[in-house]
């Protein structure tokens, strides 16, 4: 499973893996069966809730704030043990940001930030778009902070290819024809996890969503804060959610936006977002056949003839990749077409640049438009060079839980019900899920269920429409959780806060400022 942050708030935040290695790997393929609900998934235990002694030294810092060179922002590092089982084993250090509260009113402590990913900047969202776009009356009362996890930007990067090697990889064949294309894609999941495991072989067994939930208390103890305050979106709400499994007497005011489901096996986590982002191309389809630029089957055409047009010229480029104008002479084939279709589907305001993009390469024979739309998504400079979200988003996956499939032919088995999900992107998202089954550091993590007993109230957002975050996983984690109260955005997009829905940032607001969470039920448009 892939997840991101809205590509309008910031590509700071952006959260993803290609369709070489897209979707978020789950447990065994014989685990589909289970659901949210069996009993045999075990629930997050809680943490003691004293601090070992061998833990104070951490604890106890004091952090040396410095200029970021971005006006208004501070930054500094904190230290972290790399293995929290071996705490005077090593260190790891991670890059801290504040925005301190501007006023007026009373500060109300920190409120730390994550975009998702996993692998997406915190430091970079802060800095780009929540010190200075959220609410000024919550940057007011609040220091505005932001950690990247261990592994991700300036934490101590994971590192795996270079730009040259992941412009292969990017344009891997994930919709093989026959046995040669599979070998190659095969290898070239192999070949990524060799560079993970040659450039980061220490790092790669300590970068899991609890450690990095561990590395959160840590801050909170050193900015000062009894409780912690957070807003975590997509895969930040996973992070957020095992903070509170872990700490549950040290949550204040959680917000989880566009909420994963800790609970779910792989198979099962793969199809519902699959099916995800079914639904938001269909979306797409019902507003593309009311343009007078639809450029998959003209205005007033069914909207299912826009799946069929796309997947016959995703067909079309498969066999004849398009020109681009690239200085590096990448062409357009169906992997990068289908990320490029794909990224939009995160935000309904880039439907309009979809339209564009397609019509420049299916009329004008012109891919420009849909590798720049793959190329945000990747975090690829107009240089060649790759930010490090990929090799992040890859190594905190594929440690969090087992592969999803282990060998090729439990792919092929599986086919059906991913097409059966989405006829456009199935298939391709089928083939992403066997990515980690090559990885080279044993995972150590499974499904587990959050309860976080004893927490004060957690608000989880769930948008009915979101592609990457499917609404069901929202009322899942909702009901998990002791405390959870779900809030529902009826409408397109991925998660919900900040885009545009008065009723949602006015519940947060009040939420964050007050304590007040929403009403039981409430839903809002």
């Amino acid at each position: 499973m892939h997840i991101r942050r809205s590509p309008r708030r910031s590509r700071a935040g952006v959260t993803l893996l290609s369709l070489a290695a897209l979707l978020l790997s789950g447990c065994s393929a014989d685990e589909a069966g289970s659901s949210a609900g069996s009993t045999a998934v075990a629930a997050l235990a809680a943490l003691p809730r004293a601090t070992p002694s061998a833990l104070s030294p951490y604890y106890g810092q004091k952090p040396s704030w410095r200029d970021c060179g971005v006006p208004g922002f501070q930054c500094a590092t904190m230290k972290a043990p790399l293995d929290y089982a071996k705490p005077g084993g090593g260190d790891i250090r991670l890059a801290v940001a504040r925005k301190k509260a501007t006023g007026p009113g009373k500060r109300l402590g920190s409120l730390l930030v994550n975009p998702g990913g996993p692998g997406g900047s915190a430091v970079g969202y802060l800095q780009q778009y929540a010190g200075v776009g959220y609410p000024a009356e919550v940057r007011a009362r609040y220091d505005m902070v932001a950690v990247d996890p261990r592994g991700v930007a300036r934490s101590e990067p994971v590192e795996c290819l270079d730009g040259r090697a992941m412009d292969a990889y990017a344009q891997t064949d994930t919709t093989p024809d026959d046995q040669r294309e599979k070998t190659r894609l095969v290898d070239a999941y192999k070949k990524f996890a060799e560079g993970c495991g040659a450039h980061s072989p220490k790092l790669l067994r300590h970068v899991s969503t609890v450690e990095a939930a561990r590395d959160m208390d840590i801050l909170r103890a050193i900015l000062g804060d009894r409780r912690l305050t957070y807003v975590g979106a997509s895969y930040g709400t996973f992070l957020g959610a095992t903070y509170a499994g872990l700490f549950p007497d040290r949550v204040g005011r959680l917000v989880l936006d566009g909420a994963m489901d800790p609970s779910l096996p792989a198979r099962r986590l793969n199809l519902d977002q699959t099916a995800g982002f079914e639904t938001a191309f269909q979306s797409f389809a019902r507003d593309c056949v009311r343009q007078t630029d639809c450029p998959l089957g003209g205005k007033g055409a069914k909207p299912a003839r826009v799946g069929v047009a796309l997947k016959a010229f995703f067909r079309r480029l498969d066999a004849h990749p398009i020109p681009t104008g690239d200085a590096d002479g990448r062409k357009l084939g169906e992997a990068l077409a289908t990320t490029g279709v794909i990224a939009a589907m995160y935000d309904e305001s880039t439907w309009e640049q979809l339209r564009e993009a397609l019509n420049s390469a299916i009329k004008e024979n012109d891919g420009a438009g849909l590798l720049a739309l793959s190329d945000s998504y990747y975090e690829r400079a107009p240089q060649g060079r790759y930010a490090n979200l990929m090799s992040a988003n890859a190594a905190v996956n594929c440690l969090d839980l087992p592969a999803a499939f282990g060998v090729p032919e439990q792919v092929e088995k599986a086919l059906p019900s991913f097409e059966k999900a989405s006829p456009v992107f199935g298939e391709g998202l089928a083939w992403a899920s066997l990515s980690c089954a090559y990885w080279p550091v044993a995972p150590t993590g499974a499904p587990r269920r959050i309860h976080a007993e004893g927490a004060a109230p957690i608000v989880v957002v769930g948008t009915t429409r979101d592609p990457a975050t499917p609404y069901p996983w929202a009322r899942s984690l909702a009901s998990q959780l002791a405390s959870g109260r779900l809030l529902t955005y009826e409408g397109d997009g991925h998660t919900a806060y900040g885009r545009g829905s008065a009723c949602i940032d006015s519940a947060i607001n009040a939420y964050l400022l007050h304590g007040t969470p929403p009403a039981k039920g409430k839903r809002c448009s």
